[in-house]
């Protein structure tokens, strides 16, 4: 019955307003067509070049994608009995690669609490200044942290500072852009009670905008802290140390020297579920309250 009275509805509309109704929605229908076509012939001409730049490896080594898992996990079940001395082993590099992940994050949440609230309308120090420094997190976000490691690694040497501060800066420009959402919603008239007794932009910021950011805060947090394990173990196949480049190593040597590698992705994968479950639970207490 509904249907109908849609329907009927439908056919009693001007004849005007209809034709104008079913233009659009063929000109919409038009343009995704050809946002998807144009979509289908970048990603195709995009794989074409990255073949062609591969040596037109890919479709040779297809078949092969499987050798290297089957192998490891064949070695790591012959050599299981090494396992347990692997994991303690590399267990302390396992704790570095988390500790670098702890402080960058620590770090990069400071400094991007600090520079949202710069770069809010309502909140900054100087207005005039915030398109400043939301350009200053867009390039802070935009740089990857392998390159920024990569110079560091060339100006201090390898090892953890350089991923710390690498992981750091970009955390704080990926955060900051979260902060700065956050705090748009913040209630401004506890803000204007502060100024209005003559306290510091310090103190505003302090008692009055941080009370009701700082669940949303400590939630992106706990989620980079997530993501920057991961990135650390990634850094350390440049030579900044941790997991990561005992993990180069291992894997450099081939057979022969695949149950440290097992081992590795073991506690590395270990280390990240158990993080993800803590974090998420955290995260779910501070913004549900579950």
């Amino acid at each position: 019955m509904s249907d109908v009275a849609i329907s009927g509805q439908t056919d009693r509309r001007p004849p005007d307003i209809r034709a104008s109704y079913l233009r659009d929605l063929q000109r919409r229908r038009l343009y995704s067509g050809l946002l998807l076509a144009l979509f289908a012939l970048l990603f195709v001409s995009g794989f074409m070049l990255a073949d062609d730049r591969n040596a037109g490896g890919f479709w040779d080594g297809l078949p092969k994608i499987s050798d290297f898992p089957s192998e490891l996990v064949a070695e790591a079940v012959e050599k299981a009995s090494n396992l347990p001395g692997h994991f303690v082993r590399y267990f302390p590099s396992l704790l570095e690669t988390i500790n670098i992940a702890a402080a960058s994050t620590l770090v990069g949440a400071i400094l991007a609490s600090v520079i949202s609230m710069l770069a809010t309308r309502g909140l900054a120090r100087w207005p005039a200044l915030i398109p400043v420094f939301r350009r200053i997190m867009d390039i802070m976000r935009a740089v990857p942290e392998v390159v920024i490691a990569l110079v560091l690694i060339f100006v201090l040497g390898g090892g953890p500072v350089a991923a710390m501060i690498a992981i750091a800066f970009h955390t704080t420009g990926a955060l900051g852009k979260l902060f700065s959402e956050v705090n748009e919603n913040a209630d401004l008239r506890p803000v204007e009670g502060l100024a209005s007794v003559g306290s510091t932009w310090t103190q505003r910021m302090w008692f009055a905008v941080l009370p009701q950011v700082a669940p949303n805060y400590l939630s992106y947090g706990l989620m980079r802290f997530e993501i920057n394990i991961r990135a650390s173990a990634i850094l350390g196949f440049v030579g900044s140390g941790g997991i990561g480049y005992d993990l180069r190593n291992a894997m450099s040597w081939g057979k022969g020297r695949y149950d440290e590698v097992a081992a590795i992705f073991i506690l590395l994968l270990g280390a990240i579920v158990i993080v993800d479950q803590l974090s998420s639970h955290y995260r779910n207490r501070l913004v549900r309250g579950e």
